[in-house]
């Protein structure tokens, strides 16, 4: 099976779509001539011409809507934002259209679109471009919000958006770009809302999703190796639909679960998880439910206070730590 990095799946979950169903099309900023501002459309425009993958101007709000329009009449866009932090410039068209044509037209109207792009911390990019803006969306009906955190997940889980009849905000972590995985050359799909246990575990479980994961991951290895603890990390990979029984499931085997998320304390969507395993797991709890998240604050520019705001592996561990009663 051939190990790629999650820009060649997002770029092959694109170029396969787009082979298949005519009516898809890429629209945004750098996407064809450039070929990408982190060449995840490289090759397209030369595959399928200026027809199918369109350069537009800075203008977020003007080809949001645009797209909008063209999944009305049966198009399905693909509408990619350099950065996340962008699309709050559009986050009108995203909220009050995109999400809710369908309800407002009686079901006239489906909007199959996908907003996708960069989203959360990159390195040294500063408090405008570092934001993880997941919970604003995933508060949204209507919306679909998919965080993949593999390249495999990646390309299954945005070959799925592209045929959802929603519209879905796909958000990708630009550190992961260049991270590798095993990715099939047959076809495959993974349903939006299907959540995956990436490490199997006994003692308490670790819910993550996005770049997190890996944070959870290299946290359950130090457990494993230096304490005897072993952690369960389940990743939801899509938060609207969420996978709710994937993580009960986990935390009513281990009785302890911390939450960890690159965004804000403050209404994040960690603190939805944890009401939802306090309401479903309350008689199998051995310990309260604990969240590690970014620090409270913008991020800064300097790259020793990125790291200090943002979850790391020694956070992920003291939290285990006190579930489980060890401080």
């Amino acid at each position: 099976m051939p190990v790629i990095t999650m820009r060649e799946a997002l770029n092959q979950a694109m170029h396969e779509e787009m082979e298949r169903d005519e009516n898809v099309f890429l629209m945004g900023e750098e996407v064809g001539h450039y070929q990408g501002a982190y060449k995840l459309s490289q090759g397209l425009l030369q595959r399928f011409s200026e027809r199918r993958v369109i350069d537009t101007p800075i203008a977020e709000m003007g080809f949001a809507g645009v797209g909008i329009g063209a999944a009305m009449v049966g198009l399905r866009p693909i509408i990619e934002f350099m950065s996340f932090n962008f699309s709050l410039v559009a986050i009108d068209q995203i909220i009050n259209n995109a999400a809710k044509i369908y309800q407002m037209s009686a079901g006239q109207f489906h909007i199959p679109m996908v907003f996708r792009g960069p989203s959360g911390p990159a390195v040294q990019v500063s408090s405008q471009h570092s934001q993880s803006l997941e919970s604003f969306y995933a508060h949204v009906p209507g919306l679909r919000v998919v965080l993949p955190s593999t390249a495999y997940d990646a390309k299954g889980l945005l070959k799925s958006a592209i045929r959802d009849d929603n519209p879905v905000v796909f958000m990708e972590n630009e550190t992961l770009y260049s991270s590798q995985s095993d990715v099939p050359e047959e076809e495959y799909l993974i349903p939006l809302g299907q959540g995956d246990v990436k490490r199997e575990g006994q003692h308490v479980t670790l819910v993550a999703w996005s770049q997190p994961v890996h944070v959870c991951l290299d946290a359950a290895e130090v457990l494993s190796e230096q304490m005897g603890i072993e952690a369960e990390v389940v990743d939801p990979r899509t938060l609207r639909p969420l996978d709710e029984r994937i993580i009960t499931d986990s935390v009513r085997k281990t009785g302890r679960c911390v939450i960890v998320e690159v965004g804000w304390p403050k209404a994040g969507f960690g603190a939805e998880v944890a009401y939802r395993v306090q309401r479903e797991c309350m008689d199998y709890l051995d310990a309260p439910v604990e969240r590690v998240t970014s620090d409270d604050v913008p991020m800064p520019y300097a790259r020793n206070l990125e790291l200090e705001v943002q979850p790391q592996v020694k956070d992920v561990v003291a939290a285990v730590k006190k579930v489980l009663y060890l401080e």
